[in-house]
């Protein structure tokens, strides 16, 4: 059981080109995580699993434990299974934290089926307590005036209630102080069991040193161009992204 993107191409409403052909396989159990220069296509790959309207995929496939959900619309794609924290999460003026995720919450339930009140925010402070946020946060809007290490520490927390198959994690650590970074990689490793599949998004190493990862995978001019175990993120750190027009070694 996995997701599995087979040879993906995307473009720009525009028919500017992207994700030039991408593959990569995400096993439920297994952390996999992408680095790259800016303008690889990292973030184009996350957006377009979760189903992004801005781009056009003209060819390839993206399969969830073998059923393939690119004809599905974001919300399906989510209850299906995907979850993606954003680089920039967005702000939802009107909506509070806790009314925003039990929506979320109540959607996946079979129709008919009310969600339960007091388990629901029972299992809400606790997750909350993890992430060492405030309580008030339940009754402020979503992300509205909220600092950029409390938006992430709030794209944890709709990750670990909602509960999701696989999660695509879009530079969690981008803006993070060490001690909120120490936080969010508590969230995420708290999550990592045989029953889900990650795939992280960074820039940096040091993400990975909190949240390690079976896989690091190398994007450039849209694709996948290098793969190895978490030694090959060290390497990156050490050398930057001019070792890549050296032949990989066999």
């Amino acid at each position: 059981m996995s997701l599995y993107i087979q040879d993906l191409h995307a473009t720009l409403e525009d028919g500017t080109e992207i994700l030039k052909g991408v593959t990569l396989e995400i096993p439920k159990g297994e952390v996999h995580a992408i680095m790259g220069p800016n303008g690889s296509g990292k973030s184009t790959l996350s957006k377009v699993v979760a189903g992004h309207e801005g781009y056009v995929v003209t060819s390839g496939s993206v399969t969830l434990d073998g059923e393939d959900i690119l004809s599905l619309s974001v919300d399906e794609r989510s209850r299906a299974g995907v979850f993606l924290a954003f680089q920039y999460p967005s702000e939802v003026p009107g909506v509070s934290n806790a009314n925003f995720i039990r929506a979320a919450l109540q959607a996946r339930l079979p129709k008919g089926e009310e969600l339960d009140a007091v388990a629901y925010y029972k299992s809400l402070y606790a997750k909350m307590d993890l992430l060492e946020m405030d309580r008030k946060f339940t009754a402020r809007s979503v992300n509205e005036g909220f600092s950029g290490g409390e938006k992430k520490r709030n794209e944890i927390l709709q990750l670990i209630m909602l509960d999701p198959k696989y999660s695509i994690l879009d530079e969690t650590d981008s803006g993070l102080d060490i001690d909120a970074l120490k936080i969010v990689a508590k969230g995420v490793n708290s999550m990592r069991s045989a029953d889900r599949g990650f795939l992280l998004i960074t820039h940096y190493q040091r993400l990975l040193d909190y949240i390690k990862p079976d896989y690091v995978h190398v994007m450039a001019e849209g694709r996948i161009v290098r793969s190895g175990g978490p030694e090959l993120a060290h390497e990156l750190e050490a050398r930057g992204y001019d070792f890549l027009k050296e032949p990989a070694l066999a």
